[in-house]
């Protein structure tokens, strides 16, 4: 990244200060000739400070075993071959960590440092992705702890104790297994696709899509299920602009969120499928999913779309909402949460026209 971050703002067509992490730039003698914000906030030491004085004095690095940093990697009179040090821990004054990487930039290859770039990043970001990831391996554990139980409590029972059942008594065994394991595939699809979308490799294989017939397919679903006729209201416009979508992917977000609102909503569920403008003002085709529950509370709608948001503890991972909200932006849609016109919540969803993947790559 340090390599970008030199060439675009050696170019003009970014400002140092609108970067992210910290830039230190320093010249062929050492010294220092950018400064940006977010290395001053690093740091603590304002750029006023900082421009025109050697690295060395603006960057007192240290490694973790109290050497001295730059001399230990000495930039300007190691190895001629280097081209630069990959991110490391190391220490400011005070022991606060900070994630440093290096480039150097030559004259020409194997020649004299001309300019060295420097990128600063907080330890924060890391910490939150560490308490992130352990929060994420202690809920999995804890979700697949309950179904490998019962799947193991039944098997076993079963093998040594086979002939004792009555056929009615094994076929509800296996059953529960069977719904047991279905439970274990959810989960692991949904950890699948979280990789996906944390790694940006969702895959979207866009194909003509028929949004009323998908919804209309859904609430039958439910229907089959046992639900009452009268809970679900589906109004389609008559008329929709060609829509190109991921099938599979739409299923996964029209099921969460109707699955979400007749779980934890209360009364009518009122599915409304019509046609819309995106954010970036081209055609596109919205749906919204209200029910009439106690809804969400005005303090938690930061969250819904976050990991491990649960809006009652009636079971779950906390994580469909996350995957839904992926799926929606990897169309290039977005999604909101609200509130219905009677109290409950209110899910809407606009995805763009879209186009063949063919078209799409071209």
């Amino acid at each position: 990244m340090a390599a970008a971050v030199a060439e675009v703002t050696a170019a003009g067509g970014l400002q140092a200060d609108d970067l992210p992490d910290g830039l230190v730039v320093a010249d062929a003698d050492g010294r220092v000739t950018c400064f940006n914000a977010a290395a001053a906030r690093i740091t603590a030491m304002p750029a006023e400070q900082a421009l025109g004085r050697p690295l060395e004095f603006v960057l007192p690095l240290e490694d973790l075993d109290g050497r001295r940093w730059w001399r230990l990697t000495d930039p300007y009179g190691g190895l001629s071959t280097r081209v630069g040090q990959p991110e490391c821990n190391l220490l400011l004054p005070g022991g606060r960590e900070v994630l440093v990487s290096a480039r150097y930039v030559r004259e020409r290859p194997c020649g004299k440092v001309v300019r060295l770039v420097v990128q600063l990043r907080g330890t924060e970001a890391r910490r939150r992705t560490e308490r992130s990831h352990a929060e994420l391996i202690a809920t999995v554990a804890h979700e697949l702890r309950s179904p490998l139980t019962s799947v193991k409590g039944f098997t076993a029972t079963l093998l040594a104790k086979w002939e004792r059942f009555t056929d009615d008594q094994k076929r509800l065994m296996l059953q529960t297994v069977d719904a047991d394991a279905d439970r274990v595939t959810r989960l692991i699809a949904e950890l699948l696709d979280i990789s996906r979308i944390d790694s940006g490799r969702l895959e979207v294989r866009r194909q003509p899509l028929d949004m009323t017939a998908a919804v209309r397919r859904h609430v039958q679903a439910h229907l089959a299920r046992g639900q009452r006729p009268e809970r679900f209201v589906v109004k389609a416009a008559e008329e929709l602009p060609p829509l190109w979508a991921d099938p599979d992917k739409i299923d996964q977000v029209l099921g969460n969120l109707l699955e979400n609102a007749v779980r934890h909503g209360e009364g009518t569920v009122t599915i409304e499928v019509a046609p819309a403008l995106t954010p970036a003002r081209t055609r596109g085709t919205a749906v919204t999913v209200s029910d009439e529950g106690p809804g969400i509370p005005e303090e938690a709608m930061s969250r819904v779309f976050t990991r491990f948001w649960r809006g009652s503890k009636r079971g779950g991972t906390g994580l469909g909402l996350y995957i839904v909200k992926g799926i929606v932006e990897a169309h290039g849609g977005t999604i909101t949460v609200g509130r219905a016109a009677r109290g409950g919540a209110q899910f809407r969803f606009t995805l763009p026209v879209g186009a063949p993947a063919f078209l799409a790559q071209s």
